[in-house]
């Protein structure tokens, strides 16, 4: 989870806007959300505000490898849902159809799901990489399966233990 990203989003702004709102340029933007560069908390406060919002800090346990796993299967799917949010969109609503035919006593787990399915695709997008622990939670019984293929996920997967393994 990228927070300059997360914020932009949030904001609805592209780069170049959130940099122009917050007294940067967009390659600074670009690079905070590449990685190639850090900002301060102070940076990211003024960025908020300039877009509007307002920054919060919460300390949480840190993520299990296996939710830190999910999670990049979970930007892989986001990045689809953006590109294809019709069909990826449609075929979450089936999987979530499906799975409270076969697990009735999840119910209030998959309600919740179907109200996420039908907000605007940018706050999905925000949730499915949302490192919170009830958005952890609600990714262990996510309707987005099948979305990626099987050789997709064997990608991500490849990729993730790649950025786990020591240098």
């Amino acid at each position: 989870m990228n927070v300059i990203r997360l914020l932009r989003r949030r904001a609805g702004l592209t780069q170049a806007g959130l940099a122009a709102a917050g007294g940067t340029s967009q390659p600074t933007i670009a690079a905070y959300e590449s990685g190639r560069k850090s900002p301060t908390l102070v940076t990211v406060r003024r960025l908020a505000e300039a877009a509007g919002l307002e920054m919060s800090v919460a300390f949480r346990p840190p993520l299990t490898r296996e939710e830190r796993r999910s999670l990049w299967v979970h930007e892989a799917i986001a990045k689809r849902l953006e590109a294809e949010p019709v069909e990826t969109l449609a075929r979450a609503r089936a999987v979530l159809d499906l799975m409270r035919s076969r697990h009735p006593h999840a119910h209030s787990l998959f309600r919740e799901w179907a109200a996420l399915l039908e907000r605007p695709i940018p706050d999905l997008v925000e949730f499915l990489v949302d490192p919170s622990p009830r958005a952890r939670e609600l990714r262990h019984v996510t309707p987005f399966a099948g979305v990626l293929s099987a050789s997709e996920r064997a990608d991500v997967y490849r990729a993730f233990a790649e950025s786990e393994a020591p240098s």
